[in-house]
């Protein structure tokens, strides 16, 4: 042990930024703790070149490495479950550039997705990109791809990635992507790299595409008797050429479990379901995209349209939404899931949830992005010892995934695979395409040192 830490001391100049002895639990897992690993160290990295330096030992000597950010990924991804080394990029959290001209910012992998959020709009400009943990790295919101409410509009971050310096498996560092808005020039490695849940390359710089901040912004919500009137209507909201920002549904069993966890209250608690829309820009737009949802909210069923013109009031109405997973797991543990339907199947995705609660005894919560067809769904543990648990669970999973397939759907549109969704992903994939990403993964990391074994990688 002495040796592997002088060899990382080598590397890594500040001794305190190596970890060998007593490693703090919070690195051996995710966000929710129940997947624990193991390693040898922890590395914080503050450089490149420190990253780089630590891939080149790792890979001649055939160390795992597992990459950690801000540690809030819900499926397994940060857990070292080969051992090894953690390297943890959270202290890269430096802004490096704010370009006006070319509407770009530069980070590093550490930096939180509020703070590039708060940063940019204070200087007038945006970034969309906007998953509900606020509090995740921008390195991980790009290993995963993460989504968010906003993505109906705006799309994910993918779409506001233009360029990264990224560490390959044995130490190279490379920029793929560049400020330009078009790129012809070979393949699209930029593109590869993002959603690759740190299989494939280290995340060390991200030049992020930022737009126009938009004039005004309002929330409405929209109460229906039953959830499939609801969840029908946003079919017309958007054929209607509204352009949302966020186009959310919640059934109101869902909406009490939130009102008694925040204490904040819904309007119209007869109502069977919520749609909850936003809409930015001018506010010319604004006004008219609000008027003609009304049209269409009376047309479709609606029982009530509530424009939120208080801040105060909408910002209760959207916290009791983001905090609806807190709310589940504050009853009971949960498996959070992030499925992803098309659009026009969403409200029978739903409802075949609804029947499957009431097949199995297993109590589902779902709600989610009704203007991209993801459900996140909450499969809750109730009083099950942890035999019972792991056999109900799989078995629930398992039918839910199968059913998630046959609708054209997927089993993740924005946590990724990491290691609690990988049986599942086998399961329901095309094997020629697993093959393929596996030998992406040869070519790249031969030697299987990059959060091995996780995601796609049989």
């Amino acid at each position: 042990m002495s040796d592997y830490r002088k060899d990382l001391g080598k590397i890594i100049k500040d001794e305190k930024r190596i970890i060998t002895d007593h490693i703090p639990n919070v690195y051996l897992s995710d966000k929710l703790g129940r997947k624990e690993g193991n390693a040898t160290a922890v590395v914080l990295a503050k450089t490149t070149e420190e990253v780089s330096g630590i891939m080149k030992y790792a890979y001649e000597n055939r160390i795992p490495v597992t990459p950690r950010g801000a540690g809030t990924n819900l499926v397994g991804s940060t857990v070292p479950d080969h051992g090894g080394i953690i390297l943890d990029v959270s202290g890269m959290n430096r802004i490096e550039e704010f370009d006006e001209d070319t509407l770009s910012v530069t980070v590093q992998p550490g930096v939180l997705l509020k703070d590039v959020q708060s940063y940019v709009e204070e200087r007038g400009l945006f970034y969309p990109p906007d998953p509900g943990e606020k509090e995740s790295s921008i390195g991980g919101n790009i290993s995963t791809n993460a989504g968010g409410m906003r993505a109906v509009k705006y799309g994910v971050t993918r779409d506001f990635v233009r360029a990264l310096e990224v560490v390959t498996a044995d130490g190279r560092v490379l920029t793929v992507g560049s400020k330009n808005v078009k790129d012809t020039t070979g393949l699209s490695l930029k593109n590869l790299f993002i959603g690759s849940e740190g299989t494939l390359v280290i995340v060390t710089k991200a030049v992020l595409r930022l737009v126009a901040k938009p004039e005004t912004q309002v929330s409405v919500i929209i109460p229906y008797p039953d959830l499939r009137t609801g969840i029908e209507s946003v079919l017309t909201l958007l054929r209607a050429d509204l352009n949302p920002v966020a186009v959310e549904f919640m059934e109101r069993k869902v909406v009490a479990l939130g009102e008694e966890f925040s204490g904040v209250s819904y309007p119209r608690p007869d109502a069977g379901s919520y749609i909850l829309l936003s809409f930015d820009g001018n506010r010319d737009a604004v006004d008219a995209s609000v008027r003609k949802a009304s049209d269409i909210a009376k047309e479709t069923g609606a029982i009530d349209f509530v424009v939120l013109n208080d801040k105060e009031k909408s910002g209760e109405i959207w916290t009791v939404r983001g905090a609806l997973v807190n709310a589940v797991e504050a009853v009971s543990e949960q498996e959070p899931l992030d499925i992803v339907v098309p659009i026009d199947r969403t409200a029978d995705f739903v409802e075949y949830v609804n029947s499957l609660e009431e097949k199995t005894g297993v109590r589902l919560i779902s709600f989610g992005h009704a203007g991209d067809g993801n459900v996140h769904l909450c499969v809750v543990r109730g009083d099950r010892d942890e035999k019972e648990w792991e056999e109900v669970l799989d078995r629930v999973l398992t039918e839910l995934y199968s059913e998630v397939h046959k609708m054209g759907g997927l089993i993740s549109g924005e946590h990724g695979l990491g290691l609690s969704k990988r049986k599942y992903f086998f399961n329901e994939t095309d094997g020629n395409a697993v093959d393929l990403m596996n030998q992406l993964k040869e070519a790249l990391d031969p030697r299987h040192i990059l959060n091995d074994k996780k995601s796609y990688i049989r």
